[in-house]
């Protein structure tokens, strides 16, 4: 059986409920955000959309953070619109970016550019801004995290890219739902981030997790390339 507490691959932090757990990510995000700022005078942070860490962003932007002197950016994108209300963009202006204001946007969707020129900048800018101090990632009951969905086409290329983001076409995959094409951070762009939390709910994705770590397969469960790279540990957040 899987530890999840005294594991040597991450640090698990359970907590009681969603408001201490919206506290806690909150604030662990500010402190980690306030260290780069005051060490390198700026922040960098890498979110991801969904329902999951919209609460969190929201608690996030009341914090005190100087939000002038933070970059904001995506773990990964459909490919849609910054401006689609089913997009990550929307999504992170909605619950932070209105709230946290100062802070600058760098969406991964540029509006008339096709789909390998957004990437192509999305690279040239990862490349030349200072290293993330935090990404905030989740995984589906898939197993996937970012826009790593097990079975995709593009998905071994998408792992072993030497650049931190790449294009992946998951058509087919039902954690892709009705948007298959997709911009997504490698195994090589995490490993770039000074921290990397990983925000769960539900006992669903504790068992999806533990299924993933006994599996040892990051094919089939992509959340392993976000566990098993270089760097700190990755912080696993999970309440009921």
């Amino acid at each position: 059986m899987t530890s999840l507490e005294n594991s040597d691959r991450f640090t698990f932090v359970r907590h009681g409920d969603a408001e201490a757990w919206i506290e806690a990510v909150a604030a662990e995000m500010a402190q980690i955000l306030n260290h780069d700022i005051a060490e390198t005078g700026r922040a960098r942070m890498l979110l991801s959309g969904g329902s999951t860490p919209a609460p969190v962003y929201q608690a996030l932007a009341e914090l005190d953070v100087q939000w002038d002197r933070v970059e904001v950016s995506l773990v990964d994108e459909r490919w849609l619109s910054p401006q689609d209300s089913d997009s990550n963009a929307w999504l992170v202006r909605e619950n932070l970016l209105k709230r946290a204001e100062g802070a600058h946007f760098d969406p991964l969707v540029r509006v008339g550019k096709p789909l390998p020129e957004c990437v192509y900048a999305a690279n040239l800018q990862a490349q030349h801004n200072q290293a993330p101090s935090v990404a905030v990632l989740g995984m589906g009951n898939d197993g996937h995290t970012a826009s790593l969905f097990p079975g995709s086409r593009d998905l071994a290329k998408a792992l072993e890219s030497t650049l931190p983001y790449a294009a992946l076409d998951a058509t087919g995959c039902p954690g892709a739902n009705q948007w298959p094409l997709r911009i997504t951070l490698t195994p090589r762009g995490l490993r770039t981030c000074r921290q990397r939390l990983l925000l769960l709910r539900g006992k669903q994705k504790l068992e999806v997790l533990k299924q993933a770590l006994e599996s040892n397969n990051a094919q089939l469960y992509p959340i392993l390339n976000a566990i098993d790279i270089d760097g700190p540990k990755l912080r696993i957040h999970w309440c009921d």
